[in-house]
């Protein structure tokens, strides 16, 4: 997902007379009204208990094995997550929830190979009973607990770039620095790095997690691309971006960007995106969109063509644009390999796209008007959210260019590649292809069937 004002993100087939948005919008509150319902039912709430078991296996393996070698690599001693009541750092769910009265923190110390872990003033049954801390207690008194383990560098999380890592309000920081007092609270350094490997480093639990979020993303896309929901003619963008929702909050599922992006791109470019712009034959349409599941966070595209009466298949310019597209995925694919920086890696793919036959764009939605194919790489981190806080193989991720590439990063493999049509008067067709994948010792391994076709839709 490009956030780009170009690029911004199926109801049931609509029976005409059409009501007002507005009131369509009043009309899902029965849908979510009969979520809370199911959710009530002793069997909705094994469901609940089965993703909690799921995310304390996957907290303990993460605290096992994930941040002791990122805290002894980045050289902390003590990591300090402090949050307010009301105000929970943008980790709350990965480091397993719990109550904060007042004040909070979750603490890790790195002792030997392994990281001692106590939830402080941060209390609740999902957290207690999860065997992933050391102690979890209400009571508070930071300054005798870190006085008592001596620590040499304290990591707390500011980050200039990354969200994941700089949850502490300035405030808080104000506070932890009084609470601790001298020699401690010059200590202090940034946790960003501690972060963002604690983050795209992944377990297997993880990975089996990210794939069938993956899986989710791509099945509710093709459904919502597809005669089950698009009525051409009738069928409004919002409406098919509402049935989305729809199928988010029934399957108890969260969204990565918030509405999805469902848009239609023409000759000129992206023409209308998630709004009441009827869905008209011979309309190309994309969606743009990511589900979380379990903590993990997809951001996947799906593309499809709507036939004219008399089509049985998408035109052939069209077709070709996405077939060269295919090509691109191909060599990027070949490519990613764990070990260099980003940067490196986003250099490295440039040459071997280029030497395949296409053209490197300039800059984003910028094509020429020569004859080849031009791409644009955004291959940028992803899984703890829809632009992840790993190593990002893409221009808009600066700092994030600088990292390595390690074995179990996740990625969305995403490129945009632009085809001249004769169907469009020699004009380009904008083809994005976007699909999540981890990186292995091999290189790049998919977890979920990629999009290999154009949709069709009658």
């Amino acid at each position: 997902m490009l956030s780009t004002p170009s690029d911004q993100r199926h109801i049931h087939p609509v029976q005409p007379p059409r009501p007002p948005l507005r009131l369509r919008r009043i009309a899902a509150l029965p849908a979510a009204l009969a979520l809370a319902a199911v959710i009530a039912t002793p069997g909705a709430a094994q469901e609940a208990r089965r993703r909690w078991e799921r995310l304390c296996q996957i907290r303990i393996e993460k605290f096992d094995r994930i941040l002791p070698q990122a805290m002894r690599e980045h050289d902390i001693d003590l990591w300090i997550v402090a949050q307010r009541e009301n105000r929970n750092d943008p980790l709350y769910d990965i480091l397993g929830r719990g109550y904060t009265s007042s004040i909070g923190y979750y603490l890790f110390t790195r002792r030997d190979d392994r990281v001692e872990r106590v939830a402080m003033g941060i209390t609740g049954g999902m957290l207690e009973q999860c065997p992933a801390y050391d102690r979890v207690t209400g009571g508070v008194d930071l300054a005798a607990f870190v006085a008592e383990r001596a620590p040499g560098r304290i990591a707390v999380n500011t980050s200039d770039e990354i969200g994941m890592a700089d949850g502490i309000s300035a405030s808080l920081h104000r506070h932890l620095i009084a609470t601790l007092g001298p020699p401690w609270s010059e200590r202090l350094v940034s946790a960003e790095r501690l972060v963002s490997d604690f983050l795209s480093l992944h377990t297997a639990g993880e990975i089996a997690a990210f794939a069938e979020a993956g899986e989710l993303s791509r099945e509710i896309a093709e459904r919502a691309l597809s005669n089950e929901v698009v009525v051409p003619g009738r069928t409004s963008l919002s409406d098919v971006a509402w049935w989305m929702w729809d199928q988010l909050l029934r399957r108890g599922l969260e969204s990565s960007f918030d509405m999805p992006s469902v848009y239609v791109t023409g000759p000129d470019g992206i023409e209308a995106t998630s709004n009441d712009r009827i869905i008209q034959p011979g309309d190309l349409l994309t969606i743009d969109w990511g589900v979380g599941y379990l903590n993990q966070f997809t951001d996947v595209k799906r593309i499809a063509y709507v036939l004219k009466p008399g089509e049985t298949a998408a035109p052939p310019g069209i077709q070709r644009a996405f077939d060269r597209a295919l090509e691109v995925r191909e060599v990027i694919r070949r490519t990613i390999r764990p070990g260099p920086t980003a940067g490196a890696m986003l250099e490295q793919l440039n040459a071997a796209v280029g030497a395949a036959g296409f053209t490197i764009m300039a800059g984003f939605n910028q094509p020429t008007s020569g004859p080849t194919t031009d791409v644009i790489i955004g291959c940028h981190s992803v899984g703890d959210r829809g632009h992840g806080s790993g190593p990002s193989i893409a221009w808009f991720n600066p700092k994030q260019l600088t990292f390595p590439i390690r074995p179990t990063n996740f990625f969305s493999i995403e490129f945009f590649a632009y085809t001249a049509a004769p169907e469009w008067g020699g004009r380009k067709v904008r083809i994005p292809l976007e699909d999540d994948a981890v990186v292995t010792a091999r290189g790049v391994e998919w977890l979920y069937p990629v999009n290999s076709r154009i949709l069709l839709i009658r």
